[in-house]
This record gives structure tokens, C-alpha cells and sequence, in this order.
């Protein structure tokens, strides 16, 4: 045991620095993204689900929160925050980076994420325009991005706002990589396997429900599961899909009508496991 803490801290010290510079970069361009997209995303129309699946593969804090935001005064559309659901990628990209993954396989994780959360977004905007039955609210809010997480990252320095995350995401790291290394050293990695049923058609399913968990848990567990090839594209992919961190969370707590809030939880959950779903079918 004494073996797993030490070898689970030394990868933790290890990975630090490449973490935080990974963060460093992602805050500098929050916060010259922040105001443009948000203008962009408010003008962007019927190619709100384009626009929306571009800026949410963005690595910006608490993007998917904004556009929960601009959707509940109905400033963008549906099919636009459920692409931007969709495309957001949480922790994963700082993770794949710090683990050095590979250009390609963080392309290929990107492009996916992309292409089904903009297609998506198409289908379910034109589907609303033909049922014409859209609906309007006249009051609006003032929400802070970064607010429900407490993280401050407006308001922070760069440094200390990349600190902030950088020893957030490393501690979920951490607990991930302690509670692996135990199931791989006493149990085997085939447990994992059959927990998330690798190479099974209902694995997507299972990997959807994890990637839902509002925190950036969500996306540490699944992106250090498939780094470790604990579990398939198909599944991660499906994880990474429903993983929007707290933006479900806020739209549970700011939307008043429980009936649409699940409407657009059940949306994210099927279309993150069908999609993974059709992937395990082609690969």
C-alpha cells in the first residue's frame, strides 16, 4: 500500500508543471476570449450550433455555464447550448497535454466532439423551427461565469487562477489515479473492464452516465481510464459528450421549468451513448 501512495504522489509531482503551464495558457486565453464570445455566440443566429461547437472545444472556464445562461433568457437557441454541451471538453485537454497523449489523439477526441455537437445542434434547432412552438422570456440575468465553481477566474490573476485549477484538477488526479492503481495492483485491470464493459455495446451507456457527475471528476476519470486503455474511444468519447462540468448543475438550479431541464438532460445523456454507441458499431 505504501508502494501506491509513493507511486501515485511521484506521478502527481511529476505531471504538476505541465498541468499548470497547461492551465496558464488555457486562462490567458480565457480571459481574451471571454467578452468575444460571448458577442459572438449572442450574434451567431441559425449557426449557433457551428459557432457554439468552435468555442466550446475552446478551453475556457465555465464557457458551457455562460451559454446556460444566454439559453435560459433565450438569447441562443437550444440546438446552440446542447452543441456547446456537447463540444466542451472540461479537464480533458489540459489531462491529454499533461500526459502527453499525442497530437493525434487529441485532434481525433476534439473533431468527434465537434462534428456530433454541431450536428446536433442543426437537427435540434431545424426540428424546433418546424414544430414552431418556440417560447421567450423577457427577463434576463447578469450571471458570473466562474461564480458556481468559486474559482473567481475573472477576478483572479492568471497565476492564481491557474493555480487554483491546476491543484483542483491535480487532486481529482490523484484520487483517480490511488483508487486505479489499487484495483490494478490487488484485483487486475480486467475489473475496470467489466465495470465499464470495454469493448461491450452498453459500455457508451454506462460511460454517458459518469460523464454527466457535474464536476470536472467527470472528465478526469474517463480521459485517465482511456489513456490507460482501461476503456475504448467508443466509451470515452460518449463520457467526454455528456461531460459539460457544472453547466447541468446551473441549469437545474436557474431554470425554473423542471420539465425542460430534463428534457435537455435526457438529450445530452442519449445523444453522448448513441453516438458512442455508433462508434463502437464502426470501429
Amino acid at each position: 500500500m505504501i508502494d501506491i501512495i509513493l507511486d501515485t504522489l511521484i506521478d502527481a509531482v511529476k505531471i504538476f508543471p505541465f498541468l499548470f503551464i497547461a492551465f496558464l495558457i488555457i486562462e490567458i486565453i480565457e480571459h481574451k476570449l471571454n467578452n468575444k464570445s460571448k458577442k459572438i455566440i449572442e450574434k451567431s443566429g441559425k449557426f449557433g450550433p457551428l459557432l457554439g461547437s468552435i468555442l466550446g472545444m475552446i478551453p475556457q472556464c465555465g464557457f458551457s455555464v455562460l451559454a446556460t445562461n444566454l439559453y435560459i433568457t433565450r438569447i441562443i437557441s437550444l440546438g446552440t447550448l446542447i452543441s456547446i454541451y456537447l463540444s466542451t471538453s472540461d479537464e480533458m485537454l489540459p489531462i491529454l497535454i499533461t500526459e502527453k497523449a499525442g497530437f493525434k489523439v487529441i485532434f481525433q477526441l476534439l473533431l468527434i466532439k465537434f462534428i456530433i455537437g454541431m450536428i446536433a445542434g442543426f437537427i435540434i434547432d431545424f426540428i424546433i423551427r418546424m414544430m414552431n412552438k418556440k417560447t421567450k422570456k423577457k427577463n434576463k440575468k447578469d450571471y458570473s461565469i466562474c461564480d458556481d465553481e468559486h474559482c473567481n477566474c475573472a477576478k483572479e490573476s492568471l497565476l492564481k487562477a491557474s493555480l487554483t485549477h491546476t491543484f483542483k484538477t491535480l487532486f481529482f488526479i490523484v484520487m483517480v489515479s490511488f483508487v486505479l492503481n489499487i484495483i490494478m495492483t490487488y484485483l487486475g485491470n480486467e475489473v475496470i473492464q467489466k465495470i465499464f464493459m470495454k469493448d461491450n455495446l452498453l459500455s457508451p451507456f454506462i460511460s454517458s452516465l459518469v460523464g454527466l457527475i457535474p464536476n470536472c471528476s467527470a472528465s478526469v476519470i474517463l480521459t485517465e481510464l482511456y489513456i490507460n486503455g482501461v476503456i475504448s474511444l467508443s466509451s470515452v468519447v460518449a463520457g467526454l459528450l455528456t461531460g459539460s462540468g457544472v453547466a447541468l448543475l446551473v441549469l437545474f438550479r436557474s431554470n425554473k421549468n423542471l420539465k425542460e431541464n430534463l428534457m435537455i438532460l435526457a438529450m445530452v445523456y442519449f445523444i453522448g451513448a448513441f453516438s458512442g454507441l455508433i462508434i463502437e458499431l464502426l470501429i
